[in-house]
């Protein structure tokens, strides 16, 4: 499967348009006139962070940026169908309430931003929808939650959040909640009594749970505790890069087990050991003061201490594919959330093909590259959705 980035592009766009006959009415039926369309290519990325840019008022989706990772025309180029823009604020520099508020004005600008291309974007809340905008030859954009701390400990607000069009909540993010234990603390903490009850009402609603970030001891009472399968929805293989923000191979398998997907991080610190200790080691020689231009400063430091190949981001995908099965691995790329530290060949969304080309070159089938790309993303959360819909009274 050696094209070009074009002809990836190319493929996705005409599959996608091939299935819309004047907006989400159904394919016509089949006969020598009127062939059965294809299957449209569904390529969704399940963790960006380009919301954090949208609030201040001054990224144009539209525009072919030369900061950040995810626009329109980058997206279209990468043959990208879907994307769950993650709502992120600081549990450090905010307190939960504060978080609240932010969070909201994240997701206000982010509607609006995304409303403003009816042609090229649809914001959508399930499976169902991600389909239509797919076969409409529009990008789905779906909203996820990044960090159990902009619910304050309330489930109103997660109903809230629910409500405003988010289908996953990451249940911490560097800091512990009142409820939940984090990666990024050393106490290892799990899930308290209300923590159990916050799993129970997503699964109600029909949210999909995302244990990046979370301890070792919250991925395992969440595991025993959740009624639906679960997501990592920006992971990587702790096997082959040991942060603990990683999953180990126990992990990986106990989730896919129970229906859950891994989706890949493409972050060079979760990737890459040696390159984590070029960038601490780079970082306490150059300390970040806070002035000056963030951009320039990636450069400066990747000029220095290079980037991993592509290939050191495939072996994790490959890694999961082992032990996991292909049923359960997909895209978490972390793009506008990492300071632009990605591996080469994987600087933007525009570069998901080399993903595809890469898998195939070891030896993947088309069919198998297919569900890494987003079948299995698009799978789980129908699952999810079907789970809550049985959970409800007749």
């Amino acid at each position: 499967m050696d094209i070009t980035r074009r002809q990836w592009a190319l493929a996705s766009v005409a599959a996608a348009a091939s299935c819309d006959s004047g907006g989400d009415s159904a394919p016509s039926a089949d006969g020598p006139d009127n062939p059965v369309a294809p299957a449209p290519r569904h390529v969704i990325d399940l963790h960006c962070d380009t919301p954090m840019l949208l609030r201040g008022g001054s990224y144009d989706l539209g525009a072919r940026n030369t900061r950040g990772q995810v626009d329109i025309p980058r997206m279209r180029e990468g043959g990208v169908t879907g994307v769950f823009f993650a709502v992120y604020t600081s549990p450090v520099r905010n307190t939960e309430l504060e978080s609240v508020q932010l969070a909201l004005e994240i997701i206000d600008a982010t509607r609006r931003e995304v409303s403003r291309f009816p042609d090229e974007l649809a914001l959508v809340t399930s499976s169902g929808e991600i389909e239509a905008a797919t076969r409409s030859g529009r990008i789905a954009i779906v909203l996820g939650v990044e960090g159990g701390h902009m619910i304050n400990s309330s489930l109103g607000v997660l109903r809230t959040l629910y409500e405003l069009g988010a289908r996953y909540l990451t249940l911490t993010h560097s800091k512990d909640t009142p409820w939940a234990g984090s990666s990024g603390s050393d106490a290892n903490l799990g899930l308290s009594d209300f923590g159990r009850s916050v799993i129970q009402e997503m699964n109600r609603l029909g949210m999909l749970v995302d244990i990046s970030h979370v301890s070792d001891q919250t991925f395992w009472d969440v595991l025993d505790t959740s009624a639906a399968p679960i997501i990592a929805s920006h992971s990587s293989a702790r096997a082959l890069a040991g942060h603990k923000r990683n999953m180990t191979d126990e992990m990986i398998r106990a989730m896919a087990d129970k229906g859950g997907v891994m989706h890949i991080n493409y972050y060079n610190v979760f990737l890459d050991d040696a390159y984590a200790a070029r960038s601490s080691a780079w970082n306490r020689a150059n300390p970040d003061t806070g002035a000056g231009d963030g951009d320039a400063r990636t450069r400066a430091k990747l000029a220095a201490i290079g980037r991993p190949p592509l290939d050191t981001l495939l072996d994790h995908f490959d890694h999961a594919i082992q032990i996991a099965g292909i049923e359960s691995v997909g895209l978490g790329s972390d793009f506008d959330g990492v300071d632009g530290e990605l591996p080469e060949g994987m600087e933007d969304i525009s570069q998901v093909p080399n993903i595809a080309d890469g898998l195939a070159k070891r030896n993947y089938s088309q069919d198998e590259i297919d569900k890494v790309l987003g079948l299995n993303s698009l799978r789980i959360l129908r699952e999810v959705e079907s789970a809550a819909k049985a959970g409800q009274p007749a």
